[in-house]
């Protein structure tokens, strides 16, 4: 299961080129590497992984390794024109301090997670009772990544509590050559992903008055 590479489409078409760039939960380093390649950015990764940041550095890229969920304290306010939080979020142990500190150093932040209430996952467990594995969630619930189980409306409801500005919704589901199909009707019933960009440039402003 080629899970990471869900969305790369949609975040390479929203990503301006020449834009500085830090891809949170880099993985291998392919999505990165794809934007230096396609769209010319100075790209820079963090990855938990010490394989992850191996393949990173094989490829020549600027990664280094590290906990997301310690925070994002060696980057200053607004450092970046994107930090991208690519099927990451879901994976996070502190996922509030992890998108304050997203929104603290980025100018956009473009967020991608699985959405937990797509139909197949709702059908699953109504009808048979147990936790689907399948496309969407490629894991048993003893061995998976995901800790923190959220909707698209879930996420769109946090912003909204929490002040962050939603500038694009782009909500999806993915075809068997892993391209993104857009989800324009009832996205928290019918989309596999959720994916927002949002606008961290005024985000400085209000730094204080929100909780990790």
């Amino acid at each position: 299961m080629d899970y990471p590479r869900i969305g790369y489409d949609l975040i390479l078409h929203h990503v301006a080129p020449g834009s500085r760039v830090l891809d949170l939960g880099c993985g291998d380093g392919m999505l990165l590497e794809r934007l230096q390649e396609e769209r010319d950015v100075e790209g820079f990764g963090v990855e938990i992984s010490s394989e992850g940041v191996s393949r990173c550095v094989e490829k020549g890229l600027y990664c280094y390794q590290g906990d997301i969920d310690d925070g994002l304290t060696d980057y200053r306010d607004n450092s970046f024109d994107y930090v991208i939080l690519n099927q990451t979020l879901q994976s996070t142990k502190r996922p509030g301090l992890v998108i304050r500190e997203t929104m603290r150093i980025a100018r956009n932040a473009i967020i991608s997670f699985p959405n937990f209430s797509h139909r197949s996952i709702r059908f699953h467990i109504s009808l048979r009772g147990t936790m689907p594995v399948n496309k969407l969630l490629p894991y048993e619930w003893y061995n998976t990544p995901n800790i923190h189980l959220l909707t698209i409306k879930d996420f769109h409801s946090f912003c909204v509590q929490h002040g962050y500005p939603i500038s694009k919704e782009a909500h999806f589901s993915a075809n068997g050559t892993w391209q993104s199909r857009r989800a324009r009707f009832f996205p928290n019933l019918t989309a596999e992903y959720g994916f927002f960009i949002l606008d961290g440039t005024p985000f400085t402003t209000v730094t204080g008055t929100h909780e990790g």
